[in-house]
């Protein structure tokens, strides 16, 4: 990535929170992250918030929660502070209204009284012509006639940024060298009318400001990127000083569609809830558009600092898979220690009401867990494992009822508790070496059918932990209660 030996690293993550972070906020400030710590620079979270009706203090606190669940900690930013703050843009709208002030004295920007049905009209009359639709410069020269017309009916202008004729040239680091000729960049807004700046105004400022060397964000933000140059240097700022950008394949859904709600996308919290581990998450979205130069699926938080460079993301996009991201979390899973493991699905069992926390509870959920680490690839997938366990109103699924109620499984379920009547040690051992004898060798029926309505009839689903380690935890008299009930 083109770097300026002299400057040290600083990037950001700026989201606008305007709801839940998704994927793709997500893997944007997963790789800014990664790459300031790979190249020992700092990591800047600030927040776009000047969207006040969409913005809110929920979705700001819930964009802070998030980032703190992934482990994507922040050098600088809300709660944290820095030199170069406040870092909630709403908090720094008079630095805004300064470098607009500025930009209008120096002729770099103007009032614009156009409104909003005369714009559209003539975009209309563009599209009809032929012609790009954009501003067409109507008010960069306005007669004090139509001044004073503008005044008496009340009109709030707008602040727009003069684009120079000819193009901008940069190096995107992903990209490499990218023109926008400036016919397709007409005169954007800065300011509403009500004085709130707009993105660009605010995006640049700070950015130039909070001395960032390094932009690495969304393709879709590519096009915006000659307005953010514009303003630097309405600034006064010199090309050296430019942040260094390079603009993140989208990320697409099944569909070959980018992401979105329509197609699968669903923010981090929806992850969260379904017991989806934030080392799985930070580890699948790391390979989408990134390679750690291998062919590897299992990369370690201290493994991507170690790797990650911005010339091994990918310029074509990437694909998001369900499935993958499901086998990546089983990974993860298999690799929690039992404690770890047990603190982890302890909240989802509570949750759910299988469990309310007690020592004794706890310590049977730390007995079954070994027996469901291998079969499950969300934590969420515990409360069906282990609900069975728990609870003094078992029921057997009402799907599973009849694989219990024929002729065949009655017989099998008779039989399985003659012999358990007589099992003299309760253990997994004991319990399949008297059910085997009867069931395999002397019904001579195949495993399959010979354990499945016995399942049933024990842990209430033909879904569970091994059958006989689960009859061993349930323990001898609930096993055989529950026999009897299947059989009545």
């Amino acid at each position: 990535m083109p770097t300026n030996t002299s400057r040290p690293v600083r990037v950001r993550f700026a989201p606008s929170p305007t709801g839940e972070l998704h994927v793709g906020n997500i893997r944007t400030a997963l790789f800014d992250w990664a790459y300031a710590r790979h190249t020992g620079g700092q990591f800047i979270f600030r927040i776009e918030d000047t969207d006040t009706e969409r913005v809110t203090d929920e979705y700001i606190q819930a964009a802070l929660g998030t980032l703190k669940w992934l482990g994507l900690t922040w050098d600088e930013g809300p709660e944290v502070g820095g030199p170069y703050g406040p870092y909630l843009q709403s908090q720094r709208l008079d630095i805004y209204a300064e470098w607009a002030a500025k930009f209008l004295a120096q002729g770099d920007a103007y009032y614009c009284y156009c409104s909003s049905e005369e714009l559209e009209a003539r975009r209309e009359a563009q599209r009809a012509a032929n012609v790009a639709p954009g501003y067409d410069g109507k008010c960069r020269t306005v007669s004090a006639e139509d001044l004073t017309r503008y005044t008496s009916e009340g009109r709030k202008p707008v602040l727009r940024m003069r684009m120079p004729d000819g193009s901008t040239t940069f190096t995107d680091a992903i990209r490499g060298e990218v023109t926008f000729d400036h016919n397709f960049v007409p005169d954007f807004v800065l300011v509403r009318g009500d004085g709130s700046p707009l993105y660009t105004l605010a995006v640049a400022v700070d950015d130039i400001m909070m001395k960032v060397s390094h932009v690495l964000r969304g393709e879709d933000l590519l096009s915006s990127t000659p307005r953010q140059i514009r303003v630097y240097q309405a600034m006064g700022v010199t090309p050296e000083e430019y942040p260094v950008f390079a603009h993140l394949p989208f990320v697409m859904g099944q569909d070959n569609a980018k992401l979105s709600k329509r197609n699968g996308e669903v923010s981090i919290a929806w992850y969260r809830e379904r017991g989806f581990l934030p080392e799985a998450i930070c580890n699948y979205l790391a390979l989408l558009g990134w390679s750690p130069g291998d062919d590897r699926e299992n990369v370690t938080m201290q493994e991507l600092t170690e790797l990650f460079t911005v010339e091994r993301v990918h310029s074509s996009p990437a694909r998001f898979d369900m499935k993958k991201l499901e086998a990546i979390n089983g990974d993860k899973i298999r690799l929690l220690d039992l404690e770890d493991f047990l603190a982890r699905v302890t909240p989802f069992l509570v949750k759910d009401g299988i469990i309310s926390g007690t020592p004794d509870e706890l310590d049977l959920v730390r007995m079954a867990l070994p027996l469901i680490q291998e079969r499950i690839v969300t934590l969420a997938e515990v409360t069906a494992m282990l609900k069975f366990l728990f609870g003094e109103n078992f029921a057997i699924e009402t799907e599973s009822l009849p694989k219990i109620a024929d002729e065949q499984s009655q017989i099998v379920l008779k039989r399985s508790l003659q012999v358990l009547e007589q099992v003299g040690e309760w253990s997994h051992v004991a319990i399949e070496a008297a059910l085997r004898l009867v069931l395999i060798d002397e019904l001579a029926l195949k495993p399959r059918i010979a354990f499945s309505a016995l399942r049933i009839a024990v842990t209430g689903s033909h879904i569970s932990p091994p059958l006989f380690e689960s009859m061993e935890l349930l323990g001898r008299d609930r096993s055989l209660a529950r026999l009897k009930s299947a059989i009545s």
